[in-house]
């Protein structure tokens, strides 16, 4: 029988999305779902450089849109996205809390502060403002994930998975929801729970390759790890797969250390 390992997950760094996503493949910038660290190599970090060199263009003519139109929400609210997804989480912050303040009752406004908060660390204002920016009349899945994953990052799991289940209730078996709600119960250190619902996540999109190495990471905690090399090898070529079978054994001897102390 495996030994079933202590979890100790180190904070947030972005949701490399929302909710709780740990991708072997690197980090997600896509939203609050991404919310804990990445495992990557060399490669791809230049890779994500280059894609930011060929955005820098778009950038800063966003950048002046902005400037010139600083209290037109439509434009504060991709450019805050855009700050987002180039790593600024600082600047995203700043853009869309001046805009919220201009206008507090913007909902799409509201919601990308929030991921923008999560992003930076702030969790429980994240939650909060996430809070307004939908009401029971009119829930949004999307945002109610958003919630659990910065719940799951203060701790409070079976908060956060009341809220996985509200926004399954909308959209029955969305990976994305699904692939959170594992994480959270692998934050539980329920690891045969966390396989289960992972694994109803890997069959509903097989391509997804955050979801993939989520489930990969529960199989190798519980001991199966030549199941989880099948999961993060998938549809790779020989050298990034080998880089991804590394970065798992790593992480894995790491937590076998933290379990022996």
């Amino acid at each position: 029988m495996s030994k079933r390992l202590p979890l100790a997950f180190p904070p947030a760094r972005y949701l490399c999305s929302a909710v709780l996503i740990l991708a072997l493949g690197g980090c997600q910038t896509t939203g609050i779902e991404d919310v804990t660290g990445a495992l990557g190599d060399k490669q791809e970090s230049a890779a994500k450089a280059d894609a930011k060199s060929d955005a820098r263009p778009e950038m800063d003519a966003l950048r002046e849109r902005y400037r010139a139109r600083p209290s037109d929400p439509a434009i504060a609210l991709e450019y805050g996205k855009a700050l987002r997804g180039s790593g600024q989480r600082a600047q995203a912050v700043a853009v869309l809390e001046q805009a919220v303040l201009a206008h507090p009752s913007n909902k799409a406004l509201l919601a990308g502060y929030g991921r923008a908060l999560a992003d930076n660390g702030t969790f429980q204002q994240a939650f909060d403002v996430l809070g307004r920016a939908h009401s029971p009349e009119d829930p949004d899945w999307r945002i109610l994930s958003a919630q659990g994953a910065a719940l799951d990052q203060l701790g409070r799991n079976e908060e956060a998975q009341q809220y996985y289940a509200a926004a399954l209730k909308i959209v029955p078996n969305e990976p994305t929801v699904l692939s959170n709600l594992g994480l959270s119960y692998m934050l539980q250190n329920n690891l045969p729970k966390a396989e289960q619902v992972l694994g109803r996540a890997y069959q509903r999109n097989q391509n997804d390759v955050r979801v993939r190495a989520n489930l990969a990471l529960v199989l190798g905690l519980q001991g199966r790890e030549s199941e989880a090399e099948i999961l993060v090898k998938a549809d790779l070529p020989p050298d990034q797969a080998a880089a991804k079978v590394a970065a798992l054994r790593q992480l894995l001897a790491k937590k076998q250390q933290r379990a022996d102390k």
